[in-house]
Formats: C-alpha cells, sequence, structure tokens
C-alpha cells in the first residue's frame, strides 16, 4: 500500500507511535509517507520504503499567524496526487485529522478517494478538544473520518463521554518494537551510579500533566532511605521548577536531567525502577516501554495507564498525588530482590502482548477495510 501518515514530529507518545508504526509498515514492503513540518525524531529517513514530505507555511502580512493547517491540507492533496497514496493515517484530531479530512473532500474533486484513520493519543480529545475554540472543530474531525481508534478503552469511553460521536470508535493499543529493546546494546549504569546506586527514572515532555514536583518528592523521599539517583529524561517548561525543587530538598546532586538528546533505549535498560505520577495518561507508552525492558513501573491510577500497567504484577499503582505511597512501592522493589524480579518478569510478559507485530497488523486490516467503505 501507500500509506500517509500525519503526526507531532516531536519526542510525545503520539509522534513515537505514528513514526514506529510506519517505519514498520515500510520494513514490510508498503511505501510510507510522512508529511509533517519537521522529520520525526525517531523516524530514519535513509530507510527503504520511507519518504518524507516538509510542509512549509509561507508568512504572509495579512495573517497574524501562519496557516499550518491550509499548508498541511494542500501537501496532502499535492502528495496523494504525486505518489498515488491509499489511505492517510492521523496521528491526532487536529489538526492532523481535520486537514487530512478537508484534503480527502478536495481531491474527491479530482476523482481521488482518500480514506482518513483517525488515531486518538490523549490531549486532543482531553485538553485541547475541551477548549471550545476548538471543540467544534474535533467533533468534525471525528465524525468525518473513515475509521477512528483511540489508544485505550478508558480514552474511548471519555472521547463519547465530551463529543457528539456518531460512529464506533476501534481501540488499538499501543505497541513497543521488541526488536528494538533486543538489541545488544551497552549499559550505561556506571556513567550514572558510579557507586553502584539504584536508578530510578523518570521520561516525559516535562509538561503540567506529567507532575515533575511529585517525581523529586518520590525520589526525595526513597533518597532518605537508600543511595540512589535519579534520570529526568526530556524537556519542557516544567524543567526549570522540578530542578529547582531537588535543589530546595537536597538532592539536587542524585538528580541528572539528560535532556532530550538520549538513546531512550539506552536509559531504560540501565533504570531500575520506572517513575510515572502523571496526572494523566491515555496510555502511557513509556511505561510500556520500561515492561519490555523488564523494568518495573511505579505510577498513578489514571486513564489508560491500569490497562497497561497492573498493580501488584508489572508494578505499582497509586492514586494522583499520593507521594508518600509511591515512595513507599518504590523502595520495597528495591529493597526486596525477590518482589522485584517476580514483578520483572511479569511486565515483561505484559508487555509482549503490545508486541508491534500484533497490534501493526490490526491498523493494516483497517487500512484495507477503508478502501471498500
Amino acid at each position: 500500500m501507500n500509506i500517509g501518515i500525519l503526526c507531532h514530529p516531536t519526542y510525545g507518545g503520539s509522534g513515537v507511535v505514528a513514526t514506529e508504526l510506519g517505519m514498520y509498515f515500510a520494513s514490510k514492503g508498503h511505501k510510507v509517507h510522512f508529511i509533517t513540518y519537521a522529520q520525526p525524531v525517531r523516524l530514519d529517513i535513509l530507510a527503504e520504503n520511507i519518504y518524507y514530505h516538509e510542509v512549509k507555511v509561507h508568512e504572509y502580512p495579512l495573517f497574524e499567524f501562519p496557516p499550518y493547517e491550509l499548508a498541511l491540507t494542500s501537501k496532502v492533496v499535492q502528495t496523494a496526487l504525486k505518489w498515488k497514496l491509499e489511505v492517510i493515517h492521523a496521528h491526532y484530531a487536529i489538526p492532523h485529522a481535520y486537514s487530512a479530512i478537508n484534503a480527502s473532500r478536495i481531491l474527491k474533486e479530482h476523482g481521488v478517494h482518500l480514506p482518513v484513520i483517525t488515531t486518538l493519543h490523549g490531549t486532543d480529545i482531553t485538553i485541547v478538544g475541551r477548549n471550545p475554540a476548538y471543540h467544534a472543530a474535533v467533533n468534525y474531525s471525528i465524525n468525518h473520518s473513515d475509521i477512528v481508534t483511540a489508544v485505550s478503552q478508558s480514552l474511548k469511553e471519555e472521547s463519547y463521554q465530551h463529543f457528539s460521536i456518531a460512529k464506533e470508535i476501534v481501540v488499538v493499543p499501543n505497541f513497543v518494537n521488541f526488536d528494538e529493546f533486543n538489541r545488544d546494546i551497552p549499559c550505561i549504569k556506571k556513567q550514572f551510579a558510579p557507586e553502584g546506586q539504584k536508578i530510578i527514572t523518570h521520561i516525559s515532555n516535562m509538561r503540567p500533566v506529567k507532575r515533575l514536583g511529585d517525581v523529586i518528592e518520590i525520589f526525595a523521599r526513597v533518597r532518605k532511605h537508600m543511595p540512589a539517583r535519579l534520570l529526568m529524561v526530556g524537556d519542557g517548561p516544567e524543567k526549570e521548577p522540578a530542578r529547582i525543587l531537588a535543589k530546595d530538598l537536597g538532592v539536587t546532586d542524585d538528580v541528572i536531567f539528560v535532556g532530550n538528546a538520549v538513546d531512550i533505549y539506552r536509559v531504560i535498560k540501565c533504570t531500575d525502577v520506572l517513575l510515572l505520577p502523571s496526572e494523566k495518561e491515555s496510555f502511557g507508552l513509556v511505561a510500556l516501554e520500561a515492561m519490555a525492558a523488564g523494568k518495573p513501573v511505579v505510577s498513578t491510577n489514571t486513564g489508560g495507564l491500569p490497562e497497561v500497567n497492573i498493580h501488584g504484577e508489572t508494578g505499582f499503582l497509586a492514586n494522583v498525588g499520593e507521594v508518600d505511597k509511591m515512595a513507599h512501592y518504590v523502595l520495597n522493589l528495591l529493597n526486596d530482590p525477590n518482589l522485584y524480579k517476580r514483578v520483572s518478569e511479569s511486565a515483561f510478559a505484559n508487555a509482549k502482548k503490545f508486541d508491534i507485530n500484533k497490534i501493526a497488523p490490526i491498523y493494516l486490516e483497517l487500512y484495507q477495510e477503508s478502501l471498500v467503505r
């Protein structure tokens, strides 16, 4: 198939999923076209069957803000006509599904049928979509897509709750590429923990919803009882407040901010426990990636996280803001080798259910179904 993919090219979960999915299909012989304003961070543009089409927005004095949606719509039309795209997979309702649907309608005037599959990832429903300025556009994007998927049962239910949706939403969970996690990569644990300290890791885009203050508070409680290091992976508006809090709590020497430019697989490999105390997670891709490496997860029980991280089996869950309880769970794991081994093995086994080789074919079936609708 000739597949078009619209996604955010950043480090967020939706962009990672879209990129990994596209590269998987390319490895199976499909031609995959990424259409976005920058090269997706995990995209290997030199791989066979991968094409990247940059969306350029030209400034004009009449426009106070550059009209990205119009540029994206036009680029989809141009790409579809030139490369004979058969389907567009839009990751995120706006602007991607919105632009894809408008492009599809323009293409009808050229006698071209281009079905749109929209995947809802979370904040397009839980945050952006609830804003009155965007609600109608999100509603339109969902109802006019040919097929709509959501990454968790929780997100599906929330979508129906907050929007007037007249069509079925298919739950297709996120996935992990075990080939990547099983590749032979060196462990860098000694670099971060030269004295054998335990390593706790948090990975996110460091927005307020990730509750970085709770991450630091939990680590400070753990640090009182054992030598440990905290790896903070990512970047975002809450990074500096977290750095200041670490200093205030006296743990700044044991908190390492490593930024975005790291190999996530290598970081996870040297991790002992992944910490994810988010206020909201529609799925929690980073939790799944940690589990795929056999790493226990301590997280909140919000959104789709309980569908991934099973309490007492693959890790532990607590209510949002329960920093004492989460610190207790981390200490239990790190102080009890038998518990750690059992949870680690269970985490890996549960992650196997989300292997890309099981999930990607579901999307391919939906693509093919959309062609005959």
